[in-house]
């Protein structure tokens, strides 16, 4: 076997957050081959110069791919928006069924350099912003059969070298995955499954083609892809079963029966890039990175 083995989407509601490109809209899109509904809460509505897409160009892509779209322009440090984006998606397809929490800032800077208003930014879209999305969505996903939340966040391993070179933007990613530890155990008697993903790879974004290392980290690079069919395969289990888990992308898909993981790599002959937060306990899966 060699993909991911879960069931259908077809009917099911997403709501993504920073769905208007790279890993966000990755997801959308593999949830809409399905069928799925698709709200995409993003901040870009015009094309911006560095970033290719925008909630609209995203909505039309989800439609393009056999979904239904519902575009929706939100700042997740704002809390009426969010609370109005949650309750416009649950009235226009009749629920929520899934949650995935994927918008983050990044700033890659030693705690001297490292601005407030930058500090405040990381920490009110990664920690707070999922803290608040999920918050309001809980009442509705009480409601689905096989309710799921996803952060888009790592490991929670305290190790000093993922916090001493950028501290700040650590503390920011961590704190989404305190969401899941804590979350999961909180939501578990309702049967709403909390779980983290994580990429082992640096995976072909705008974030690592503007912020991290440019056109040569994105060819040492795994598309968005993995992460998407990863995604899809968990949003397929059984919600009272799979929660409270740090996933890594080959690990887990491995798990679900998939052997065949070149077709994710950017280029083919180029080795593979690390991404930051990978335990060093986590081994890759046979034959995964060759």
């Amino acid at each position: 076997m060699t993909g991911p083995s879960s069931g259908s989407l077809k009917g099911k509601t997403l709501f993504i957050t920073g769905a208007s490109r790279g890993i966000g809209l990755a997801i959308g899109l593999r949830a809409a081959r399905d069928g799925a509904n698709v709200a995409i809460a993003a901040k870009t509505d015009v094309a911006h110069p560095k970033l290719d897409g925008t909630v609209h160009t995203a909505a039309a892509a989800i439609e393009a791919a056999g979904g239904r779209a519902l575009p929706l322009i939100v700042d997740v440090r704002d809390e009426d928006g969010v609370a109005a984006a949650i309750a416009t998606t649950a009235n226009t397809f009749g629920g929520i069924d899934i949650v995935v929490n994927n918008a983050s800032a990044i700033s890659l800077t030693r705690t001297p350099e490292t601005e407030m208003k930058r500090f405040d930014l990381m920490h009110g879209i990664n920690t707070r912003g999922t803290y608040m999305v999920s918050k309001y969505a809980i009442p509705h996903l009480e409601k689905s059969e096989n309710p799921h939340i996803l952060m888009l966040s790592p490991p929670l391993d305290m190790a000093e070298k993922w916090f001493a070179p950028h501290l700040a933007y650590t503390m920011a990613k961590f704190g989404m995955s305190l969401c899941v530890l804590g979350l999961a155990g909180e939501l578990r008697r309702q049967g709403i499954a909390v779980n983290a993903l994580w990429p082992r790879t640096t995976i072909a974004t705008a974030a690592v083609r503007n912020l991290l290392g440019g056109e040569a980290l994105m060819q040492a690079s795994r598309t968005p892809e993995i992460i998407a069919d990863a995604a899809h395969a968990l949003f397929g289990l059984p919600a009272r079963e799979t929660t409270g888990r740090f996933l890594i992308d080959d690990t887990f898909l491995a798990e679900q029966g998939v052997t065949d993981f070149t077709k994710y790599r950017v280029t083919p002959d180029v080795p593979l890039a690390p991404d930051f937060f990978v335990p060093d306990a986590s081994s890759p899966p046979p034959g995964a990175l060759a």
